[in-house]
């Protein structure tokens, strides 16, 4: 069902023909009234104004403008001979706003969102009822200075929001369209807004040149929280009389003037000193963004950019902040320390080299990137602890220990990730600190064995507890003996 402010806007739909064929209908009544086509581009914004916590720095620094036209019908009613008139219009208007930000790397890890873009796109009928000064700069009231100013209503025509995200967890930007709803209650925007407009130019004969500027001055949408909302833009317009409010020309001089030699009378040359070609009325051809590129063959006017791109920025693909000449991943977002590409993985076990404590080696995410050492594995390796003997009261390693470290050392060189602690222990006979001496000398004895066999001396320490941290009861022979002991702790690389 079409709720109240749909069916005002279908109506105010209906009316526009009707208010277009009127103005045409009035010219021949009015031999002093001109009819013209009115055309132009601008930025539009939103002021918004409302007492959320924050808004300031969470949201509104990431608004901007967008771009937008108009495009319509304009008439000239003159009032008096004193150089003032009465011009109403009636155009399509694009307005709205623009809000977009990218998150830096711990903030879209952490949210998921890397680049995020709202666009709010909205249209009217537009109908402004300006009065008008001309200031006259030729004998023949055809080319002049004006000022223009005056109320303005504004007709609610087609409106839609878009959202464009880009998320680590994707392969793709999402693109979402919505169409605003009309109405009168939350979260609806009104079928009418009223506000001001205004303009300042100059009129060449039949052309009008123009900046423009309006405000409206009620809030259009209705929010589900406090807060005021105003459309306002500013840019610049073309304009051309179609029809002639019937002045005779005055005959033209035979020889006229043009100081710049640039086939532009002074009269009609707006820069009489300066060569420039007659389609920008005898003036040069501008470089709004002083890029030594003119604007007639510059993409992006009030950038300055270089001629390669057209007078555009080196471009950013990926939107990663490093542009594409020196991104090595243009269409992969990534860091600026690592050319434009993402963290690398080396491994491939889909944790990046930065979180990755074993970067060589496959491992889970789970581990931080080391793999898993199974429980089986840390049997064998306690296993083998329980094989390693020295001869008593020395760091000489018995025969029988051999065999059980040569297998250490096999299952070592299939684990280059590997480190290993060698702990030596004791029982508490005789005196404290020999004990910790001969337990460290017999660490270093299996550290040196291992070495011989391959083991990198890196992966390996020796450390001597001494009688410190026994398992077992020293008052007892078998807790003597439990104590007596070689333990081996696997650790994973980077650990």
């Amino acid at each position: 069902m079409m709720n109240s402010g749909t069916k005002a806007s279908a109506a105010y739909k209906k009316l526009i023909p009707l208010l277009a064929l009127a103005l045409i209908g009035s010219i021949p009544s009015m031999a002093q009234v001109r009819l013209g086509v009115l055309g132009g581009l601008h930025s539009s914004k939103v002021l918004e104004k409302n007492n959320i916590p924050g808004w300031d720095t969470a949201i509104k620094k990431f608004q901007t403008t967008r771009s937008g036209f108009q495009l319509g019908l304009i008439l000239e009613v003159p009032l008096g001979h004193k150089g003032f008139f009465f011009q109403p219009a009636i155009t399509y208007t694009s307005k709205g706003k623009k809000y977009t930000k990218n998150n830096d790397s711990a903030t879209s890890y952490l949210e998921d969102t890397i680049y995020t873009r709202q666009n709010l796109n909205i249209n009217y009928i537009d109908i402004p009822l300006n009065f008008t000064y001309k200031f006259y700069f030729s004998a023949n009231h055809k080319n002049s200075f004006f000022l223009s100013a005056g109320p303005q209503i504004s007709f609610f025509y087609s409106g839609k929001t878009t959202n464009e995200t880009l998320k680590h967890t994707a392969t793709k930007y999402t693109n979402e369209s919505t169409p605003v709803t009309v109405g009168k209650g939350v979260n609806t925007y009104k079928t009418m807004d009223l506000g001001v407009d205004g303009r300042a130019g100059f009129e060449l004969g039949n052309i009008m040149l123009s900046a423009y500027f309006s405000q409206g001055l009620t809030s259009f949408y209705n929010a589900s929280y406090e807060g005021t909302f105003h459309h306002q833009l500013a840019g610049v317009s073309l304009g051309i009389w179609l029809t002639s409010t019937g002045v005779p020309v005055p005959p033209k001089k035979k020889i006229a003037k043009d100081s710049d030699n640039d086939g532009t009378p002074d009269d009609l040359d707006y820069c009489p000193l300066m060569a420039g070609p007659a389609k920008s009325r005898g003036c040069p051809i501008p470089d709004s963004d002083r890029d030594g590129i003119d604007d007639e063959h510059d993409s992006c006017r009030n950038i300055p950019g270089l001629a390669r791109y057209n007078g555009c920025p080196i471009p950013d693909t990926d939107h990663d902040g490093v542009n594409d000449e020196e991104d090595k991943c243009p269409d992969q977002p990534g860091l600026a320390r690592y050319n434009g590409c993402p963290i690398p993985d080396r491994d491939g076990d889909s944790v990046n080299d930065e979180e990755d404590k074993c970067p060589d080696t496959p491992g889970t995410v789970e581990n931080q990137g080391c793999p898993l050492i199974k429980k089986e594995v840390r049997e064998k390796i306690n296993f083998i602890a329980r094989n390693i003997l020295f001869t008593s009261a020395s760091d000489h390693l018995t025969d029988s220990s051999f065999l059980a470290l040569d297998a250490l050392a096999a299952l070592m060189k299939d684990h280059p990730e590997w480190h290993l602690t060698i702990e030596g222990h004791t029982d508490n006979s005789g005196n404290a600190r020999a004990n910790k001496l001969l337990s460290q000398k017999r660490a270093i004895a299996v550290r040196n064995y291992l070495v011989k066999k391959g083991i990198p001396e890196n992966h390996l320490t020796a450390s001597g507890l001494g009688q410190e941290q026994p398992i077992g009861d020293n008052n007892t022979a078998a807790g003597k003996a439990a104590n007596r002991r070689v333990e081996l702790k696997l650790s994973q690389e980077n650990q």
